[in-house]
């Protein structure tokens, strides 16, 4: 027993009461934070990009609108931070010390968030080959040797979206037939919904009606594409379209199981380990996306890579002809042919300059000792933007958001190994 005998004195909590408290923003992150000096980066950058397109203007009325260097910011951090949400980043920006450092009492919101991300592509765009380009200029940046790689991102749509002609009509028909019932029921309006939500739900038809239609033209595609593909494995099943997400793609994923997917595309300077390239495709192989990255290597650059180190599915003679055309030596392993006991590494007949030159390429020592940076240099930027800035699953839909995610993750992991190494 408690000597005494009495009741426990307790501090208990008391929500009435008033107090007044000092308040320090500037102080809510330390001198060396990592928001803090992501900041203080951009100040080194042009970012006329972002502010191009504001409407708020001096001399002209209106709202202002919210500085662009702080949702930059903001979204920079947070996939540094593996937060690729837009509403998850808004919750942060109301409890979190470092983003409300950022914000520095600018009140944001998830739909603002969400814009910026998608609208400011094309600038996040430029801003990565502008800082490449400064690279390029200080000697930092030599591009002698690239490693590229495809990831495939689990796409925002379900297996169950994905349907089959006959299904993509009936579903057409049922779309367009709810639009008219709107229209109808806008004539004559019922007095328990408000204009708001009359208007959410004619919007919201319209966007159903659009991605059906979007499905059905992917179809046809997906027909025609498959109808004179040779030795197709699946040619005598009818293919599928998704009312979700159309230009998604079944794909097989790494653990074996197949489900809908984009196939972003990085390359890699080998000697920087820094992202110098990244493209978006909905196709499941690797097959032909060295020219692609190639061509956006040369635009943000101005430099095309002496050397691609690229992994078996990329392999086919014909784009291994069109990179020597480009003064490109590819290094990737040559597929063997069970059917014939012929080494793949002796020169053929057969074989153009380009091909004997590249067999020989990887049949010497010095060949297989470049090519082992392959996989050190370009599946680390992979388990990199999957495992810690956002890109284990994708919460955009259509080609050009696939691209513009990518291209966020591609920015967050070049700026933060600039600043680690102090580059710039």
């Amino acid at each position: 027993m408690v000597e005494g005998g009495g009741s426990p004195r307790l501090r208990q909590a008391n929500r009435q009461q008033l107090s007044w408290q000092t308040f320090d923003l500037d102080g809510l992150v330390g001198p060396r934070h990592i928001a803090r000096t992501i900041w203080q980066f951009l100040d080194k950058l042009n970012l006329d990009g972002f502010y191009a397109d504001i409407k708020a203007r001096e001399g002209v009325a209106g709202r202002d609108a919210t500085d662009p260097k702080i949702l930059l910011t903001l979204w920079l951090y947070a996939l540094s931070r593996g937060v690729a949400s837009a509403r998850e980043l808004d919750r942060l920006c109301r409890e979190h010390d470092a983003y409300k450092w950022i914000c520095g009492g600018v009140s944001v919101n998830h739909h603002l968030l969400s814009d910026f991300r998608i609208e400011q592509g094309g600038a996040v765009d430029e801003l990565l080959s502008q800082i490449l380009a400064v690279l390029v200029h200080k000697r930092v940046l030599k591009l002698r040797r690239i490693a590229q790689d495809g990831t495939r991102v689990r796409a925002s749509a379900g297996a169950a979206s994905f349907r089959r002609k006959k299904t993509l009509d009936n579903c057409l028909t049922q779309a367009r037939d709810h639009i008219k019932a709107l229209n109808a029921e806008a004539a004559n309006p019922d007095p328990q919904r408000s204009a708001r939500v009359r208007s959410a739900r004619q919007r919201a038809a319209r966007e159903r009606e659009q991605r059906i239609a979007q499905a059905r033209a992917e179809y046809d595609q997906l027909a025609a594409a498959k109808a004179t593909a040779k030795n197709h494995p699946q040619r005598k099943k009818e293919p599928r379209a998704s009312t979700t997400d159309p230009q998604a793609r079944v794909m097989k994923m790494p653990d074996g199981g197949f489900r809908p997917a984009y196939n972003l595309q990085f390359g890699t300077d080998t000697e920087t380990r820094l992202v110098v390239g990244v493209t978006a495709t909905n196709a499941g192989t690797d097959t032909n996306q060295l020219e692609p990255m190639l061509d956006d290597i040369q635009r943000r650059t101005t430099i095309i890579p002496a050397q691609a180190l690229l992994d078996g599915g990329y392999m086919n003679f014909a784009g291994v002809e069109q990179a020597t055309a480009r003064a490109v030596a590819v290094f990737a392993p040559l597929r063997k042919n069970k059917s014939y006991k012929i080494d793949p590494y002796q020169v053929q007949p057969r074989d153009s300059a380009a091909i004997a030159a590249y067999r020989q390429r990887m049949a010497s020592e010095q060949g297989k000792l470049i090519y082992k940076q392959r996989a050190a240099t370009a599946e680390t930027i992979n388990a990199d933007t999957k495992t810690y800035r956002g890109l284990d699953r994708l919460l955009v839909r259509g080609l050009p958001k696939v691209l513009f995610a990518g291209l966020w993750s591609a920015l967050t992991y070049n700026v933060l190994r600039i600043i680690s190494k102090g580059w710039l």
